[in-house]
């Protein structure tokens, strides 16, 4: 019998190693302003302003280097604010900052800012556009990679200030270097995600509840590559929420997991399985 995830299914944190754990809240905190809810020596959970729930915890390990090209494990992370002016806001706060961009895009169902934190961790920052206005076609949602209008972005903002991520700010979805695409589409289908989009060149998208994504996998970092390294930057692990208790139990029934409600995808990501509010 196929498992298929909850629809209300949504990503919850993610843990990031980091070399310099003062020098990353310097980004994170300081400029995208995130607020510390708990911090440790070497470790720090940050919430958007207002919330309660963690969206990212940071993991030092003192003198990391980044994450080695052509190795499985994290492109980007990818953070959603609520609205376009949100979006523009944070924009505007990073052009100020002259913090350096690796891109812009226009996905047809988001509007995109793709940006390297300090360990040159991948982040993105969107918005969606409305469900009504994703069109779909036979392999799936109808995605590219379109130029984003800077100039008409900021127009939002109709000549006011830039600020940080916005209150609702959360994981919208993960994004992978993996080694075999096949081999990892399987394991998320098995997670109980659906392919979202198929035939996008050297990727798959995977998503829960009719979701445009929340999981993308590539193998633009090349083919069989192996896991990043633990004691590199990189993504150490990342949450799935899954409704209430009883669909975390279904799922852990699927998967054959018992006490340890985790579980380890082919490129050496930890996969945490919670129930919203446990």
């Amino acid at each position: 019998m196929v498992y298929v995830l909850p629809a209300a299914t949504e990503l919850g944190q993610v843990e990031l190693r980091v070399g310099d754990l003062s020098r990353s809240l310097r980004f994170y905190q300081g400029l995208l302003g995130l607020e510390i809810l708990e911090k440790g020596p070497h470790e720090a959970w940050l919430a958007p302003v207002g919330q309660r729930e963690p969206i990212l915890r940071l993991l030092e390990i003192p003198g990391a280097p980044p994450q080695p090209r052509h190795r499985a494990g994290l492109y980007h992370v990818a953070l959603r604010v609520p609205s376009r002016v949100d979006l523009a806001r944070i924009l505007r706060q990073l052009l100020e900052a002259r913090w350096p961009f690796q891109g812009f895009a226009d996905h047809l169902v988001s509007e995109a800012l793709y940006l390297p934190d300090p360990d040159r961790n991948g982040l993105e920052i969107y918005r969606d556009r409305p469900r009504e206005e994703w069109e779909r076609t036979p392999q799936g949602y109808a995605m590219a990679t379109l130029p984003l209008d800077l100039e008409n972005l900021l127009e939002e903002l109709r000549g006011g200030e830039g600020g940080p991520l916005a209150p609702g700010t959360v994981v919208g979805h993960v994004h992978l270097h993996v080694g075999n695409l096949e081999e990892a589409t399987r394991f998320y289908e098995n997670l109980g995600f659906a392919v979202s989009l198929r035939g996008f060149p050297g990727a798959m998208f995977l998503s829960a509840g009719g979701y445009h994504h929340h999981v993308g996998l590539n193998m633009w970092a090349g083919e069989n590559v192996p896991p990043a390294p633990k004691d590199a930057a990189g993504l150490e692990s990342f949450t799935i929420w899954l409704p209430k208790e009883s669909d975390l139990e279904e799922l852990a029934a699927h998967l054959g997991l018992k006490e340890d409600l985790s579980l380890t995808d082919p490129s050496g990501i930890t996969i945490k399985l919670q129930a919203r509010g446990a």
